[in-house]
């Protein structure tokens, strides 16, 4: 089969690897989809450390089954599906109370560490087990599909936030998750919904999604204007979808007393956080970490058109031309956010 191969950091190849079969409990699913996400190309480079070459890279995806392994249930040949991202064993302290994404064994497809290797999904083929895959709609395009993943970490972010009825929400950064954490924020409750970013375009797209007010904080006084929003006091809760020191300062400074700050970004592993500001203004930090069993409602979601990604994908493209994406992505191309490849272009719908 073919597959994109991350041989040695910051190069990719098209090469040809044998292709999986189906262990018991899993599927192996012929992909018609996959979408580069963020952390593929901070990984690309190194920086990260948990994409170790050789590493076919690929975690957002969907497909249709190919074969199933002995003691599968609920699949068939032919079903189109998506999977999540985390592969869980869902037998330790933390996936008995419903936390898979804490499992003490947790891997992730596409992703290679000291501690696991496991092959993503830019490739013709992929296997994975049966219970952390879903079934799709029949009018879901396989490209927006590939995009389930990101919301249901943007649904998960959310659900650990929280917000009230007509509470005024932050979200910072108007990237794909960004975008889709203000659409999530929206479906909660949310009155005002403020987005700050630094380019003018994303923000535009914000507004188009739903934010009431959208600020650029390269802008003098940009942070004092969204405060005079509050009449001074904060918002009541802030999402913070960079994970930067200023990004998360700025979430921290813009709360108010008594309010909460998720954090989903995850760029930099170590930041500095104001602590005498969190503490005696009684604020709450919360991470959150992918998602947890968010999968069925997203698909819901996403197929009533209450969240909308089809306004963020940028290209859908053929496995072929990953490695000119990645180089793209990776140079901060302006206007790109979401890029889609096809392994299987021929057979795509």
């Amino acid at each position: 089969m073919k597959a994109l191969v991350l041989s040695e950091y910051n190069r990719l190849e098209v090469l040809d690897l044998p292709q999986p079969t189906a262990a018991p409990g899993e599927l192996l699913i012929r992909v018609q989809a996959c979408g580069i996400c963020g952390s593929d190309v901070h990984g690309y480079d190194g920086s990260t450390g948990r994409r170790i070459p050789p590493i076919v890279m690929g975690h957002e995806a969907a497909g249709i089954v190919e074969a199933v392994g002995n003691n599968v249930t609920g699949f068939a040949p032919g079903d189109r599906v998506t999977f999540d991202s985390t592969i869980y064993c869902g037998k330790c302290f933390f996936c008995q109370r419903g936390q898979v994404n804490l499992c003490d064994d947790r891997e992730v497809i596409g992703v290679s560490t000291p501690a696991f290797r496991r092959m993503g999904a830019f490739a013709e083929f992929v296997t994975v087990p049966a219970r952390i895959a879903y079934h799709l709609p029949a009018d879901m395009p396989f490209a927006h599909a590939a995009l389930i993943e990101a919301v249901s970490v943007a649904v998960h972010a959310v659900s650990l936030t929280p917000i009230t009825l007509n509470d005024t929400a932050l979200v910072i950064g108007a990237g794909m998750i960004g975008l889709l954490t203000l659409q999530a924020v929206r479906l909660a409750g949310a009155g005002n919904i403020i987005v700050v970013d630094v380019d003018d375009t994303r923000l535009a797209l914000a507004r188009e999604l739903g934010a009431t007010h959208t600020f650029n904080m390269q802008n003098e006084g940009a942070f004092d204007d969204l405060m005079r929003l509050t009449n001074g006091r904060g918002v009541d809760v802030a999402l913070e979808c960079v994970g930067t020191t200023a990004t998360v300062k700025n979430a921290i400074d813009a709360v108010r007393k008594g309010g909460a700050v998720t954090l989903v970004g995850n760029i930099t592993p170590t930041i500095e956080v104001g602590l005498q500001s969190v503490v005696t203004r009684q604020i709450r930090l919360q991470g959150s970490c992918a998602s947890a069993g968010e999968y069925p409602a997203c698909i819901a979601l996403m197929s009533r058109g209450d969240i909308r990604v089809d306004k963020l994908l940028s290209a859908v493209a053929p496995l072929s031309d990953g490695p000119a994406w990645f180089d793209r992505l990776y140079h901060h191309e302006p206007g790109l956010l979401k890029v889609v490849l096809q392994p299987n272009a021929n057979e795509a719908q």
